[in-house]
């Protein structure tokens, strides 16, 4: 029994031992993978960054032509990754005040000017929000050792706002150029000197667009069964097509469409949607429809470091269908005014305005607008916009005076009602609501003040429908109850009384 147990034992020893060599063997393998590899950069930041895909300018190489060795397509990538990696955390270290993240794209003596900048703005109660919107790097020149290359970037396009005791102070569009030189450290590039050699202010030009022929006589369109959802799951180009059919044969020439930012994939646009939106397009040239596109709806973010995103989405959307024949005019944004309070007026109107910039230098050929929620904010950039759009769901007793203040204020520009409209819901949660022919005595109203006024519109709908998203007007069901009977139809699929006056008298 003895020389059994020590059997045993020694049968456990030696099964111990393997396994701590293997423990040792694995260790060792692990860091020599290590430091011959580099650590991942993303268990080093203290950023959340998750690559390029936090901050996407629009960048314009010029060919390779550098001194020294040739740049390759992977080390160029990873310059190209590392270098917006760095005006990222550089952008939230000077929002922020704080410095994490910058030992990680800076080498010790290029961080040393970035702490101290930190350092004084934290102690001056200073903050700067900023982004680059459009970089041009030239690569001038990559060392033999593949450990050093230096880029001359021109026309960086830069939006700042400086904060004082958290007070805006200063607003400014740039354009600069910039001399950086980078070292290969721990197989990652990072900025070693960065100079700016020239600055100037920004101003893009700003190209208007004939309106003369533009007549829009419209309604704004979401589909009865997926409101809201008219690019999901059970798109119907079909169902789309016999609606575009009763609007046509209703003597409407136009309809607004709705791109939701993160319905489509916010910044990585889903190809899948773009060809919905696409076969949408082709389903009103079918019917002799024109398409007013509102690019941002359901969005209400507007942070200066969400501004590369946002620029990616409106580029890929504007470059997929704007040389449609439906396509009329571009829509910026679903009443951006009723986010002021909650965001700030005097950023909305930044990042509208720099919409419109990108849009008219991604298109020169369709007029630009934006969806304002009533006539006191529609003046707001009336300058950059080629026509005039506001929405008015007040009484109409106060309509006249309110759109002849409209053309004093703005004597040179179309100016299009771009949503109207009644409810005809009358039931328990609202038992003194409108009925259908109250809604019905409203738009022939609505006509013969349009006559009037000579007013080109849009209403708020073709449809009643069965299900609203709280996202659209909460969750009170009085106010869901009433967002589902503005339509011309109702939910059985019966043209109401107001039907007759869809359209011009």
């Amino acid at each position: 029994m003895v020389g059994f147990n020590k059997n045993i034992m020694r049968t456990i020893l030696l099964a111990s031992y393997i396994i701590l060599i293997g423990l040792i063997i694995t260790g060792i393998s692990a860091l020599f993978s290590y430091l011959n590899t580099g650590a991942d950069r993303s268990s080093m930041l203290h950023t959340e960054i998750q690559k390029v895909e936090q901050y996407l300018p629009k960048l314009n190489w010029e060919p390779l032509q550098n001194e020294g060795r040739p740049m390759d397509s992977e080390n160029l990538n990873a310059l190209q990754n590392d270098y917006l990696d760095a005006w990222y955390v550089k952008q939230i270290a000077y929002k922020t005040n704080k410095i994490a993240g910058i030992k990680d794209y800076y080498t010790d003596s290029a961080r040393l000017n970035l702490y101290d900048f930190i350092a004084l703005n934290k102690a001056k109660n200073i903050t700067i929000e900023a982004t680059t919107l459009q970089h041009n790097p030239t690569l001038e020149f990559f060392s033999e050792d593949g450990q050093l290359a230096v880029i001359t970037d021109r026309n960086v396009i830069e939006y700042k706002r400086v904060y004082k005791d958290e007070t805006l102070v200063l607003e400014t569009n740039e354009l600069s150029t910039y001399k950086i030189v980078f070292l290969l450290e721990d197989g990652f590039w990072r900025i070693r000197h960065l100079v700016k050699e020239h600055t100037e202010i920004y101003k893009p030009e700003n190209k208007m667009v004939n309106t003369d022929s533009l007549n829009i006589k419209g309604i704004n369109y979401y589909p009865q069964a997926t409101p809201w959802n008219m690019y999901g799951d059970d798109f119907s180009k079909d169902t789309i097509s016999k609606d575009f059919k009763i609007i046509k044969d209703a003597g409407l020439n136009a309809v607004r469409l709705f791109v939701q930012y993160e319905d489509f994939g916010k910044a990585s646009v889903e190809y899948k949607k773009l060809e919905k939106l696409k076969h949408t397009l082709d389903a009103a040239e079918e019917q002799q429809l024109k398409v007013v596109l509102t690019l941002f709806d359901f969005y209400g973010d507007y942070s200066v470091l969400n501004w590369t995103l946002n620029q990616k989405h409106a580029t890929t959307i504007v470059n997929s269908v704007k040389n449609h024949n439906a396509l009329l005019a571009w829509d910026i944004k679903n009443e951006p005014n009723l986010d002021f309070k909650s965001r700030g007026k005097d950023l909305v109107i930044a990042w509208v305005d720099h919409m419109i910039d990108l849009v008219k230098s991604l298109d020169d050929k369709h007029p630009v607008t934006v969806g304002w929620s009533n006539t006191e904010s529609a003046s707001i950039l009336k300058d950059k916009v080629d026509f005039i759009s506001f929405h008015y769901y007040e009484d109409l007793s106060d309509f006249d005076e309110a759109i002849n203040k409209m053309k004093t204020e703005i004597p040179n520009k179309p100016l299009v009602l771009q949503e109207f409209g009644l409810s005809s819901y009358r039931g328990i949660w609202n038992p003194f609501g409108n009925s259908e022919n109250d809604q019905m005595a409203y738009y022939k109203l609505a006509q013969e003040k349009f006559k009037t006024h000579n007013l080109q519109f849009m209403s708020w709908t073709l449809y009643d429908f069965t299900e609203i998203p709280k996202e659209v007007v909460g969750r009170l069901p009085w106010r869901k109850r009433a967002q589902e009977h503005f339509g011309f139809i109702n939910q059985n699929g019966e043209t109401k009384p107001a039907f007759t006056y869809i359209s011009t008298l």
